[in-house]
């Protein structure tokens, strides 16, 4: 248990970081003349370097250790946070964007790091019995989602108050001294490395891991195609005037529904197990829950798209029927996503859990790029109907290719010391 706390404090600081860094970088580069594209860009190296880090953290840390990967990952993003502090608004905007992508890159790989290492360390941690593990992945999950929903708000709101770099610094700050803190106190509970495995172990020869990695490339590109540019770009321009007060309102009021959609989300992911019966449901049955709850979501960014194309000149209207719709596509979006993290474990086994959660978030990961590409894309050239359009798409594919995943036998549970 004490592991299993410490290795939770670990990833919490690093996602309140994260959420915080987001709107950082989104809403002061926005009010610095960024278009939705250029916005767009300065997060596609962190994305894309989330990728190549999951595709080869696991086997990193299967071959040096769990606590290792995690340390590194909360090392990084101090770095990346002090190479951020150092921007200088003078710069040409060319240099300023990819000054910021190359820190966005260093910090993608940092959150990466974490959570893979975090999520392998629940599969060794956790009880075998009574769906120990389902509660335990939800726990974790869900409680890093809502720890990043006030990072989102923490973030704007610091934005408004004390300005981008000493926000900055004082984010690098408190990470530092979480990762000393960390340090002295983690317990020798997680598995060191094995010098047997090799890199092409790094591939899964399950087909289930594989369709469940495709699933989750649609379901994160779903969310992220509208989530990452495009909807806080449309609040900004229907809550501000242009004024410094006004941005300031429009701050907060976007942090604060960014950093409610997160929490709601991590809140319904923590009570996943108790939402869907789990504990007394057979793993065959989860996974046909995996294949309906996705068609129940994808129907949520259809109807959005329906009430953008009939609700154009009510914008006050339309306005609410987004955050309700995105809400409940929040909620439901925390279902499916339970689901796979659950499944993923359950589909490992344990001498290469490591190596399967790091393809399945390399997967994650290329959802989100996925997303992230098209988010400032979509909305430059077609605006919310596009945007959502594309994104009811994504998740229908997702559900596609959860239709393919079928039961495997559990592997056996590992006695612990």
């Amino acid at each position: 248990m004490t592991a299993y706390i410490g290795v939770t404090a670990a990833y919490w600081a690093l996602m309140l970081s994260d959420g915080a860094l987001r709107m950082l970088v989104l809403l002061h580069f926005h009010t610095l003349g960024f278009s939705p594209v250029q916005l767009a860009y300065l997060f596609l190296l962190y994305e894309f370097a989330g990728m190549v880090t999951n595709l080869f953290a696991g086997w990193i840390a299967a071959r040096v250790g769990m606590a290792f990967t995690l340390y590194v990952g909360l090392g990084l993003q101090v770095a990346a946070l002090l190479a951020l502090a150092a921007l200088d608004q003078d710069w040409a905007l060319g240099l300023s964007v990819a000054y910021v992508m190359v820190v966005q890159g260093v910090s993608g790989v940092a959150k990466d790091l974490a959570k893979m290492s975090s999520k392998s360390a629940v599969k060794i941690l956790a009880p075998s019995r009574d769906g120990g593990l389902f509660r335990w992945v939800a726990a974790l999950t869900g409680s890093k989602n809502a720890v990043k929903g006030v990072g989102f708000l923490l973030g704007a709101a610091l934005l408004a108050l004390a300005g981008f770099q000493p926000t900055v610094l004082a984010m690098a700050a408190g990470l530092l001294i979480i990762l000393v803190l960390v340090l002295l106190a983690m317990p020798d509970s997680l598995p060191g490395g094995r010098k047997d495995v090799m890199m092409r172990d790094i591939y899964s020869r399950s087909s289930n891991i594989n369709w469940l990695s495709a699933a989750r490339v649609f379901l994160f590109g779903a969310r992220d195609v509208w989530f990452v540019v495009g909807i806080p770009i449309y609040f900004y321009a229907v809550l501000s005037d242009g004024s410094e007060a006004g941005n300031r309102a429009a701050f907060f009021a976007i942090g604060s529904f960014m950093a409610v959609w997160i929490i709601l989300y991590g809140a319904v992911q923590a009570a996943a197990p108790r939402l869907l019966g789990a504990a007394k449901r057979p793993e065959s049955e989860l996974v046909r829950q995996a294949r309906s709850w996705a068609w129940v979501l994808s129907a949520i960014p259809a109807v959005l798209t329906v009430a953008v194309l009939t609700l154009p000149s009510q914008q006050p209207v339309l306005t609410g029927v987004l955050i309700v719709g995105l809400l409940v596509f929040g909620a439901v979006f925390a279902l499916n996503s339970s689901l796979h993290s659950y499944l993923i474990l359950a589909f490992s086994k344990s001498e290469r859990v490591t190596l399967d959660v790091g393809f399945y978030y390399m997967a994650n990961a290329g959802g989100r790029l996925l997303g992230t590409a098209l988010s400032g894309l979509a909305y430059q050239l077609g605006g919310l109907t596009l945007m959502f359009a594309a994104a009811s798409v994504m998740v229908a594919l997702s559900a596609l290719a959860a239709s393919r995943l079928s039961p495997e036998p559990a592997p056996a549970p590992e006695s612990k010391p």
